[in-house]
């Protein structure tokens, strides 16, 4: 950037601290990507018309107890700081679009509230995907119509594109999350659901990373000589990938546009964004979630061999973890050792247990409604109920309602481990899997009859034993946020 240029956003922040009534007024000062937001002693103080004028002033918008100067994403870092140092009050650096700054925690908590406010946005139409999804399965179990009807097919487009194309909306929400260009967001998501690429895995295989270790990863082209590992569905309906991605992302773009000229900024920093993370995100990010993937398959399959308590011990293992796992992405490492072991033997006792851990969520979720007196939390809660109770889809539960608010995931996951300890003592076996809720149950009915519907039994058991321990221990854990409810008045 010019000398004439940094001179220039300095003098309008200078300008702007005098505008809003100098620095006796001023509670505080934060930015976003494009302003600068002032919480001010009064309001009436602040020259608008005068700030409006300036030449480096596009807008001014007096909302939500902030006054908020809109400057432009190519300056505001500098502005921001040239307010902040004019002020002399101590600066809240940057928020999101909400005005609100990032939480401060542990990591946990910090990554829960990433992801959940990440997800929160499409939550709606998530719980809307999920049940079409989850009728359109129920219609076909019972023989209404077929997966070849043009009513199932359209309607199927809907639901299952969703979560097909999810990255796209994530990366859109994640960017507005993190600060980034939404559209930048947006392209990262495309690029890692873009057919030729997820296609990339049905044909030969170039070569094996690993290779003769439990850790061996098959790749089918690469990157100027790197190989290029991917999952074997490709990134469609990821959800962490894209995350980790564009925050990565959104880093970048905000050195690229403090270090570029003014001239190129327009079109230079978002193909430098471009250019840099979608092969890192091919070649690291994903790589990474791949093998970690792995790991937890050998884990599940190691725990299932074990002699005697093998099946015990891998169903509390695998409830107690199933739904942090679907969080990250890492129970498709579970599904597809699944699928592998009812085509070469008809049945699997792995992920027999999951079945428990949609329900003690759904229940965790059933106590909430019951007890909260939030009505914006009982208008997100009943579809999230209904979605994971009857259709066995868990995100809305768990990204909407329980998630959030931390003790009742962790209830949920908790309650799900007696259910995982009957099924897998009991050597309960898959024999298809089906889908999830009610359409799951004749998955586990023996076709050859020997056993008949005993597994099912022994699921349905565990089912309700974990539902009834998950509603009992989220209904007398679960505290209201006194103000939240207020304000939802």
């Amino acid at each position: 950037m010019s000398e004439s240029k940094e001179l220039a956003n300095r003098k309008l922040g200078e300008d702007v601290v005098g505008l809003v009534g100098g620095k006796e007024n001023i509670l505080s000062i934060s930015h976003c990507m494009t302003r600068l937001r002032f919480k001010l002693r009064d309001d009436a103080k602040a020259d608008t018309k005068a700030i409006e004028s300036h030449k480096g002033v596009i807008q001014v918008i007096n909302a939500n107890g902030q006054y908020q100067v809109v400057v432009g994403i190519n300056v505001i870092e500098d502005v921001y700081d040239a307010a902040v140092a004019a002020s002399g009050v101590e600066g809240l650096g940057e928020v999101n679009l909400d005005g609100e700054p990032v939480k401060k925690g542990n990591v946990v908590s910090a990554l829960i509230d990433t992801i959940s406010g990440v997800i929160q946005p499409i939550l709606a139409v998530l719980c809307a995907a999920g049940m079409i999804k989850g009728v359109l399965s129920i219609l076909v179990a019972l023989g209404w119509i077929t997966a070849t009807d043009g009513l199932y097919q359209i309607l199927y487009a809907a639901g299952d594109g969703f979560f097909y194309f999810l990255p796209i909306i994530l990366g859109y929400t994640a960017a507005k999350k993190f600060g980034c260009s939404e559209f930048v967001g947006m392209t990262l998501g495309i690029a890692l659901t873009y057919p030729a690429m997820v296609n990339i895995t049905s044909g030969d295989v170039l070569g094996t990373v690993f290779a003769g270790t439990p850790f061996a990863m098959n790749y089918y082209t690469t990157f100027l000589g790197i190989p290029v590992i991917m999952p074997s569905s490709g990134y469609t309906s990821s959800v962490i990938p894209i995350i980790i991605s564009v925050w990565f992302a959104a880093k970048l773009e905000k050195w690229c546009r403090k270090h570029f000229s003014e001239y190129v900024k327009f079109f230079f920093v978002p193909t430098c964004v471009l250019v840099v993370m979608v092969p890192a995100t091919y070649l690291i990010i994903g790589p990474i979630a791949t093998l970690i993937t792995n790991l937890m398959s050998l884990l599940f399959n190691s725990l299932y061999s074990l002699p005697v308590i093998g099946g015990a011990l891998g169903g509390i293992v695998l409830t107690a973890i199933w739904q942090p796992m679907v969080i990250f992405g890492f129970h498709w490492s579970v599904i597809a050792l699944m699928l592998v072991n009812i085509a070469s033997q008809g049945w699997d006792i792995v992920m027999a247990p999951y079945m428990v851990c949609s329900y003690a969520q759904s229940l965790a979720v059933l106590a909430i409604l019951l007890k909260t007196k939030d009505v914006k939390l009982k208008q997100l809660a009943w579809p999230a109920f209904i979605s994971g109770f009857f259709f066995g889809i868990t995100e809305p539960c768990i990204y909407g309602v329980t998630l959030p608010r931390k003790k009742p995931f962790i209830m949920s996951c908790i309650a799900s481990v007696p259910g995982g300890l009957i099924i897998g003592a009991l050597g309960t076996k898959m024999f298809a899997f089906t889908g999830g809720g009610f359409c799951a149950f004749p998955g586990f009915i023996d076709p050859s009859g020997a056993m008949g519907a005993n597994y099912l039994i022994y699921v349905i058991i565990a089912i309700v034993v974990s539902s009834v321990i998950s509603f009992l221990l989220t209904y007398a854990t679960y505290k209201e946020d006194v103000p939240a409810v207020e304000a939802a008045k």
